[in-house]
């Protein structure tokens, strides 16, 4: 797809995720044998249910179909989340990203898996794990020292809440 085309759809189609309280966080127009599919990714801070989903859907399905910004030939419109293994790439990524474990590539350093605490303009605050024993630790790493990060799965972590309702 090129530039001016994915510009053209961000401008048509970001004001209206933003209006159902979305993030317009990707467009990709992939080819699919003889079909087109325009993937839309869309999240926000407190994540995007499937209601959310379905009327965002419907909304960007109506407007593309009253601008043909896709032309006459058929196509697919296929609306998501990031995925649980999320790139992240953005200041508000991190701030979604807290409490959740993330695989850091840095710039010097090499790879770092830690935990977020907490987020502020500069950078992060994380909890890196205690390795054979040893008690976790915290740093700070500022942005500009990460050149990658990705959100890490947690089959065997207890949630939060339920961590709260054993204290109690």
């Amino acid at each position: 797809m090129s530039t001016t085309q994915s510009e053209r759809l961000r401008e048509l189609l970001e004001p209206l995720v933003t209006s159902q309280g979305l993030d317009l966080e990707e467009i990709a127009v992939d080819s699919v044998g003889r079909k087109r599919v325009l993937r839309v990714v869309v999240d926000s801070d407190s994540g995007a249910d499937l209601d959310a989903i379905a009327d965002v859907s419907r909304a960007l399905s109506a407007k593309l179909d009253e601008t043909e910004a896709m032309g006459d030939a058929a196509y697919d419109l296929e609306v998501g989340t990031p995925g649980a293994e999320r790139p992240l790439t953005e200041h508000r990524h991190f701030v979604r990203a807290t409490d959740r474990l993330v695989k850091f590539q840095m710039t010097e350093d090499g790879e770092l898996v830690a935990r977020i605490l907490a987020v502020d303009e500069e950078g992060l605050d994380v909890e890196v794990p205690g390795v054979k024993g040893r008690k976790a630790t915290t740093r700070r790493i500022a942005f500009p020292e990460i050149a990658k990060a990705r959100v890490q799965v947690e089959f065997n972590r207890k949630d939060t809440k339920d961590k709260k309702e054993e204290e109690a």
